[in-house]
C-alpha cells in the first residue's frame, strides 16, 4: 500500500516538473519574439541617453512591456492550443510520445494565462507608468529605488480607488451580497473587477472587429498586386515620371527665387514624395509576374471574402441554437476531458477551420482597432515610438487577447467550453446579454462587409475606365452605371 502511494506521489511530482519545463519553455519563445518586436518599435533616443537613471527606468519598463506582450500572445493561443491538442490526441489516443499533452496541462495554461494577464493590467503597467513618470519624493534622495518608492505609493493609491469604485458597483447592483462580503475581497471583489474588465474588453472586440473585417480588404490589397484591368500601367508610369521631373526643376528654380516661391517649396516636396511612392507602386506593378496580378489578388480577396461570411454564418446558427438549446450559452468547466470527442461536428477539418477563424478575427480586431479614429493616435511607427505610447498598446493588446477566448465562445466559434477562471463571469449566464451581442455582431459585420464589397467594386470599375480623371467629385450619384458600361465601350473599341 505504501508502495503505490509513493509511485503515485512520484507520478504527480513528475507531470507537475513536465508541465512547469512546457509553460516555461512556451513563455520564454514568446518573450524573446514579443522583445524582438518592441525592439523594432522602441524609440533609441530614450535608451542610450547621457542620464544611466533614466536609462535603466526605461529598460525595466520595457521589460514589463514585453512580459504584457508575452501573456497577451499566450492569451491569443490558448483556445488554439487547445482545440489542436484535442484533435491530436484523438487521431494517436495511444502513442507514447504526445500522452504528455493532456487536461491538466491545458487546464494550467490557462489559469496562467488568467493570472499574469489580470497581474498586468491590474499592476504591472500601472507600475511601468507610474515608473516612467516618477521622479521621487520632494527631499528624498534622487536615484531609482526612490522611483520605485513613488511609483508603489501611487499604485496603491489606484488600487485603493479602484477597489473603492468596484465596492460602490457592486453595492449599487447587488446591495445584500456587497454588505455581507465586505471583507472577502479575494472570492468576491476580484473575481468582479475580472469580469468588467473583461466585459470592456469582449464590448471593444465587438465595436473593432466587424470595422476590422472589412478593412481586413483594404489593407491585404495594399499589400498585394492588382491586376490590370483595362489600365495602362506604362501610360501610368510615364505621366507620373514626367510629373516628377517637373516638379524637381520647380524645386531647383524656387530654391533660387524670391521668398514667396520658397514658401511654396515645402508643399512641392511633399507632392514629389507622393509622386515617388506612386512611382514605385507602379513599377512594382509592372515587374509583378502573370500568377501575382491575375491569380494572387483574386485569391486573397475570395478568401476573406470566404472566412467573413463563414464568421457570419457561425454566429447566426449559433443564434438559432441559443433559442432552441441551452446547452450553446457560454459556460465554464472544470475538466476539459481532452480526446474524449471532436469540438466540431465535422472532425478534424471543422477544428482546423475554427483554429483559422479565431485567429482571422483577432487580426481583424487588432486591424480595427488601429483603424478607429478614437486609436489612431497609437499607432506604433519603427524605432520612433516613446514608452507611453508603448505601455498603452501593450495594454490594449492585452484587453483584446485575454477577451478573445471568451469573445470566440459567446459568438459560437467554437465549442471548446471556457476553462478556470474565464468561465466565472458573472454576465455570461445572462441569456439575454450573450443573444444581443450576437445579433449585434452579425449585423454590424454584415453592414460592414456589404458596404465594404458594394464600394470596391464601383472604385474599381471607376478607376479602370478612367473616371477618377474627372475634375469633378466622383460619386455614386454623378456616375451612374450606364456612364460606365459606355466609357468601357469606348475604351475597348
Amino acid at each position: 500500500m505504501e508502495t503505490d502511494d509513493v509511485s503515485l506521489r512520484e507520478q504527480l511530482f513528475h507531470n507537475r516538473v513536465r508541465e512547469t519545463i512546457i509553460c516555461v519553455l512556451l513563455f520564454s519563445c514568446l518573450y524573446m519574439v514579443s522583445y524582438l518586436i518592441l525592439a523594432r518599435f522602441k524609440k533609441t533616443a530614450e535608451f542610450v541617453t547621457d542620464d544611466i537613471e533614466d536609462a535603466t527606468v526605461n529598460k525595466i519598463a520595457l521589460w514589463l512591456c514585453t512580459f504584457t506582450l508575452s501573456v497577451a500572445a499566450c492569451a491569443v493561443l490558448l483556445l488554439p492550443i487547445s482545440i489542436v491538442s484535442n484533435e491530436v490526441l484523438l487521431a494517436f489516443p495511444h502513442s507514447y510520445y504526445v500522452r504528455w499533452l493532456n487536461g491538466s496541462l491545458i487546464h494550467g495554461l490557462w489559469n496562467l494565462v488568467f493570472l499574469f494577464s489580470n497581474l498586468s493590467l491590474v499592476f504591472l503597467m500601472p507600475f511601468a507608468y507610474f515608473f516612467t513618470e516618477s521622479e521621487g519624493f520632494v527631499g528624498s534622495k534622487k536615484g531609482v529605488m526612490a522611483r520605485v518608492y513613488e511609483a508603489v505609493v501611487l499604485l496603491l493609491l489606484l488600487a485603493l480607488l479602484v477597489l473603492g469604485m468596484v465596492w460602490v458597483a457592486s453595492a449599487l447592483l447587488h446591495h445584500n451580497v456587497a454588505r455581507k462580503s465586505l471583507y472577502d475581497m479575494w472570492e468576491y471583489y476580484l473575481p468582479y473587477l475580472y469580469s468588467g474588465i473583461s466585459l470592456f474588453g469582449v464590448l471593444l472586440l465587438l465595436l473593432c472587429t466587424p470595422f476590422g473585417l472589412s478593412r481586413m480588404f483594404s489593407v491585404t490589397g495594399s499589400l498585394l498586386v492588382k491586376p490590370r484591368l483595362l489600365e495602362d500601367v506604362d501610360e501610368a508610369l510615364s505621366c507620373t515620371t514626367l510629373e516628377e521631373d517637373s516638379l524637381s526643376r520647380k524645386l531647383k528654380r524656387g530654391r533660387s527665387e524670391s521668398c514667396w516661391v520658397k514658401l511654396n517649396v515645402e508643399a512641392m516636396k511633399k507632392e514629389q514624395q507622393a509622386l515617388r511612392t506612386k512611382r514605385t507602386a507602379l513599377e512594382t506593378r509592372r515587374k509583378a509576374s502573370a500568377w501575382q496580378r491575375n491569380l494572387g489578388y483574386p485569391l486573397a480577396m475570395l478568401l476573406l471574402l470566404a472566412l467573413t461570411v463563414l464568421c457570419v454564418l457561425m454566429v447566426c446558427f449559433n443564434v438559432l441554437e441559443l433559442l432552441l438549446d441551452e446547452t450553446a450559452m457560454p459556460r465554464g468547466m472544470e475538466d476539459p476531458h481532452l480526446g474524449m470527442a471532436s469540438f466540431s461536428m465535422f472532425g478534424s477539418l471543422g477544428a482546423a477551420v475554427q483554429v483559422v477563424l479565431i485567429l482571422y478575427l483577432m487580426v481583424s480586431s487588432v486591424v480595427g482597432f488601429y483603424s478607429s479614429p478614437l486609436f489612431t493616435g497609437l499607432v506604433p511607427r519603427a524605432r520612433n515610438t516613446n514608452l507611453t505610447q508603448m505601455i498603452a498598446n501593450c495594454v490594449s493588446l492585452l484587453i483584446l487577447s485575454s477577451a478573445l477566448p471568451v469573445f470566440s465562445r459567446t459568438l459560437g466559434i467554437t465549442r471548446f467550453d471556457l476553462l478556470g477562471d474565464f468561465g466565472r463571469y458573472n454576465w455570461l449566464g445572462n441569456f439575454y446579454a450573450v443573444f444581443l451581442y450576437n445579433m449585434l455582431f452579425a449585423g454590424l459585420t454584415s453592414a460592414s462587409l456589404i458596404k465594404t464589397v458594394t464600394w470596391a467594386v464601383q472604385r474599381e470599375l471607376i478607376r479602370a475606365f478612367g473616371l477618377h480623371r474627372l475634375p469633378l467629385t466622383v460619386s455614386r450619384s454623378t456616375v451612374p452605371f450606364r456612364l460606365l458600361l459606355a466609357s468601357g465601350l469606348s475604351k475597348i473599341q
